[in-house]
């Protein structure tokens, strides 16, 4: 069965059902997120740290009406976490209520493996969303062991998820997936195989001036300018953790709550820990002089 949120899509209602959601957007990520609902493929974003990649799936959430159902990956992560688990408490009860009647100890079995006795954890709600396919994502992929990948690779080409004591559910409504990685180890090539990929760039001047602009729709156009050529030229030094978009952003926030419509060197200082996030990035930026960069910063 067609799903109505994607019936009437093209890429061009995409850039601008993005933009109302607040999500500045381009011809290339507008056109994957249009192959991510058309072909019902899971879509692999990477991308360095603040880029706006774990947003892209509360946009895409927003804009379909769409429940949102997230599943953040960490060293360890295992299929109890991620897909489902038994409620042992429950089962303990039923098993207590069980003694003494005349059923079968295979009969008994079935009933506490059955599916009122699992608990469903993100992979496993996906899957089963009862009213409308839901926008799955897995944030930080690459944060999770290679063994965790093996786990994907049924969900990822198959929609469905075999339990052992069940069988194998398939997924009532095809959901919509987004994986993110911030490149921190290679992904497998089998769970690359399953997946559209984009790869989101740190933008350029006027995309990051529209993102200012569309999140804080009251910013003078002045200062907007002005941070985003800072934060650009920032980008330029050797630092250990380059600002993102999201550090424009709280810096920018920042500023406003200030009441500054102009940046100064004093000004940036004072506030420099809204963006660069070490104590070598710091001073690295003092020592090639705040006042210098800013100058030429505002000059390129």
């Amino acid at each position: 069965m067609a799903d109505p949120a994607i019936q009437n899509v093209d890429i061009e209602t995409i850039i601008e059902g993005f933009e109302r959601e607040g999500y500045v957007t381009d011809d290339a990520l507008a056109t994957t997120a249009f192959l991510l609902l058309k072909l019902r493929r899971p879509l692999l974003v990477e991308g360095h740290a603040g880029v706006g990649k774990t947003e892209l799936a509360h946009v895409l959430a927003g804009y379909l009406g769409a429940r949102l159902i997230r599943l953040q990956c960490y060293e360890g992560l295992d299929v109890h976490t991620a897909i489902y688990e038994w409620n042992y408490q429950r089962q303990l009860l039923a098993i207590k209520i069980q003694e003494g009647s005349d059923r079968s100890l295979e009969e008994k079995e079935a009933h506490i493996f059955g599916e009122p006795y699992l608990l469903a954890r993100p992979l496993l709600q996906a899957i089963t969303e009862k009213d409308a396919a839901p926008v799955l994502l897995i944030d930080e992929i690459d944060r999770a062991d290679e063994e965790f990948e093996a786990f994907l690779l049924e969900l990822l080409s198959a929609f469905q998820i075999t339990i052992p004591e069940i069988g194998t559910i398939k997924a009532r409504h095809i959901p919509h997936v987004i994986l993110t990685s911030n490149r921190t180890r290679d992904l497998s090539d089998a769970l690359k195989r399953r997946c559209l990929y984009h790869w989101v760039d740190y933008p350029d001047r006027e995309k990051e001036r529209r993102i200012i602009q569309k999140r804080m729709p009251g910013i003078e156009a002045a200062l907007a300018d002005q941070v985003v050529r800072f934060i650009q030229s920032l980008r330029q030094l050797k630092l250990t953790k380059t600002p993102g978009v999201s550090e424009t952003l709280d810096w920018t926030a920042a500023l406003l709550a200030l009441g500054k419509h102009t940046l100064d060197p004093a000004t940036i200082e004072r506030t420099i820990g809204c963006v660069l996030k070490s104590t070598e990035d710091i001073a690295l930026l003092k020592a090639e002089g705040i006042e210098q960069l800013l100058t030429q910063a505002l000059a390129a």
